[in-house]
């Protein structure tokens, strides 16, 4: 998993409320038995008209402004649906490093920690904020420091945020449960030794 210290990026806005995770990857696309190669497909149903291959120009992603984005920015219950982990797969193949949004779904939020992803839950009012700057910016961009914990954009835009320790240092340590777990392989090894 990669590690998240401090991360610089072009902002895209997701003006929707309620994304459930089959707008982030549709079930169609969940036959892949790896976790690379959903980025393609992430809100399929709405980066391609119909024909599945012409980007509809009016979606947000679609902008040219935000091309080669890598932080999200949402409205509140990002992330609902079904437990899927595909979608923060298809988030992180995408390109994004964070999501910022006001409140996320509680499976979607632990699976984000879970493959380096970083959600980061704002006030509404930060979010609102964030959304009036991205409309002006040309790109507009992000810079989020994961150690001291602060979102700023060198324009007067400068806010602290809450994250869990534990999951805080797996973060800046690029740990996912299995790494975490390896860190104590002889002491593992010892054991299964000890009991053979």
């Amino acid at each position: 998993m990669q590690n998240f210290t401090v991360h610089q990026g072009v902002v895209a806005t997701l003006d929707r409320a309620n994304v459930d995770t089959d707008q982030i990857i549709p079930k169609q696309f969940l036959k892949r038995i790896e976790r690379t190669g959903f980025g393609q497909f992430l809100f399929f149903d709405w980066r391609f008209m119909d024909d599945g291959e012409t980007e509809n120009p009016d979606f947000e992603l679609n902008r040219i402004n935000v091309k080669g984005s890598s932080i999200l920015i949402a409205r509140q219950n990002f992330g609902s649906g079904s437990s899927r982990e595909h979608a923060v797969w298809a988030l992180d193949d995408y390109g994004f490093r964070a999501v910022i949004a006001p409140s996320f779904a509680d499976i979607f939020f632990n699976n984000c920690f879970k493959n380096g992803l970083l959600p980061i839950t704002l006030s509404e009012g930060d979010i609102e904020e964030l959304f009036q700057r991205a409309a002006k910016g040309n790109p507009y961009q992000l810079t989020i420091n994961l150690e001291d914990q602060t979102i700023t954009d060198g324009q007067g835009f400068d806010r602290s945020f809450e994250v869990d320790a534990s999951r805080k240092h797996k973060l800046l340590h690029g740990l996912d449960d299995i790494a975490e777990t390896l860190l104590h392989e002889d002491k593992i090894t010892a054991y299964e030794t000890s009991m053979a």
